[in-house]
C-alpha cells in the first residue's frame, strides 16, 4: 500500500495541472486575425485577407490555421484532463469562421457550441465564446457596446453569457477585446477606459460574485484603465505580470494583456499556456516568442502572436 501511494504521488507530481472532474478550465485567446479567406466586401481587412488580398490568405492556410488551433486545444485537453470547458476567443471575423474550426477539424468530436454577434469594430473583428454543451447552458446573453463621450466606439463589443452548469451552479462569462495603443499610448488611453467602464457597468448590472470576465485588454494590469475596477473583481494575472510573465512579447520584452477577472465566488487559478509547438526563437532580442501567422506581410504559418491563457475553476 505504501509503494501504491508513493507511485501514485509521482504520477500526480509528472501532472500537476489536472483539475478534478468537478472542476472547469476556461480558456481565453487571441487568434491573431482569424478571417476566412473570402472578400465580402466588408472592409479593407477583409479584402486583405483574402485569396487575392495582399496576404494570400488561401484556403489551404485558414484550414491549416484551423488544424493547428483544434490541435492546442487537444494538447490543453491532455494537460488539463479535460477539453476546455469554455473558450473565450478575440480577432474571429465572423460565425463562419467558428463554423468552419468546429466542424472541419479534430474538434468536431467534442459537443462544442458558438455565441457570437458581429460588432462596430472597423476591422470586422469580434469577440466569441465556445462551450461543451453537456457542461453549461446559456441562460442569458446581452452584448454592452463602450461608448467615447457622446458616441458609440468602434471597436468590439463586449460579450456576456450567464451559464448554466448541470449541478446547478451558475456562472457570468465575459469576453472582452478593448482598445488597442494604435495612435500611442496617451492618445488611446481614453478609448480604454471607456471600455473599462463598459465592463465594470455591465459586472454592476449582473451582479460580480461568480463572474469570469477574460479578454485581450490591450494593457498591463497596472495600467490606468484597471484603477477603473473596484475591490470587487480580482485580477488573476496580477501575479504573473510581478514576476515578468507576458501573452505577447514586444521588442524583446514580456507584457501581459490577456488575463481573467473574478468575482469573490470564484475560486480560481491562472496561467499561460505555453504549448511547445506554439513557440519560437526570437531573432532580433534574445529569448522566445509565440509562433504566429504573419510576420510583417510575410506568412510564417503560425498560430497567433499572443500566447492563451487558462483559468482552472475549483469547486
Amino acid at each position: 500500500m505504501k509503494k501504491l501511494c508513493v507511485i501514485i504521488l509521482f504520477v500526480l507530481s509528472l501532472h500537476p495541472k489536472i483539475v478534478a472532474q468537478d472542476s472547469l478550465v476556461v480558456v481565453f485567446w487571441n487568434m491573431e486575425n482569424f478571417f476566412d479567406y473570402t472578400d465580402q466586401g466588408v472592409g479593407e481587412a477583409d479584402k486583405e485577407f483574402s485569396s487575392g488580398g495582399s496576404r494570400h490568405w488561401t484556403g489551404k492556410r485558414f484550414y491549416a490555421k484551423c488544424d493547428a488551433v483544434a490541435k492546442s486545444f487537444m494538447w490543453m485537453g491532455d494537460r488539463y484532463g479535460r477539453m476546455p470547458d469554455v473558450i473565450g476567443l478575440a480577432e474571429i471575423e465572423n460565425r463562419g469562421v467558428l463554423v468552419k474550426l468546429l466542424k472541419n477539424t479534430l474538434l468536431r468530436k467534442y459537443d462544442y457550441n458558438i455565441i457570437h454577434y458581429d460588432s462596430g469594430d472597423r476591422r470586422g473583428i469580434d469577440v466569441a465564446l465556445l462551450y461543451r454543451e453537456s457542461v453549461m447552458t446559456p441562460v442569458d446573453i446581452t452584448l454592452k457596446t463602450p461608448w467615447y463621450g457622446s458616441r458609440e466606439l468602434s471597436t468590439r463589443d463586449i460579450l456576456h453569457s450567464r451559464m448554466q452548469l448541470a449541478d446547478g451552479h451558475s456562472i457570468d462569462f465575459i469576453v472582452n477585446h478593448h482598445p488597442s495603443k494604435f495612435g500611442g499610448e496617451g492618445a488611446s488611453e481614453g478609448r480604454r477606459n471607456a471600455a473599462m467602464a463598459a465592463l465594470k457597468e455591465l459586472c454592476d448590472s449582473i451582479g460580480s460574485i461568480n463572474v469570469v470576465a477574460m479578454g485581450d485588454f490591450n494593457d498591463s494590469p497596472e495600467g490606468a484603465a484597471f484603477q477603473l475596477i473596484d475591490s470587487s473583481l480580482v485580477n488573476k494575472g496580477m501575479e504573473l505580470h510581478r514576476k515578468g510573465e507576458g501573452t505577447i512579447r514586444f521588442e524583446g520584452k514580456w507584457e501581459l494583456i490577456d488575463m481573467f477577472l473574478t468575482g469573490p465566488g470564484v475560486d480560481a487559478e491562472m496561467e499561460i499556456c505555453r504549448m511547445p509547438f506554439h513557440i519560437v526563437r526570437e531573432n532580433k532580442h534574445p529569448g522566445e516568442k509565440p509562433f504566429r501567422t504573419y510576420s510583417g506581410p510575410r506568412y510564417i504559418g503560425g498560430i497567433s502572436d499572443h500566447f492563451p491563457i487558462v483559468l482552472k475553476i475549483f469547486y
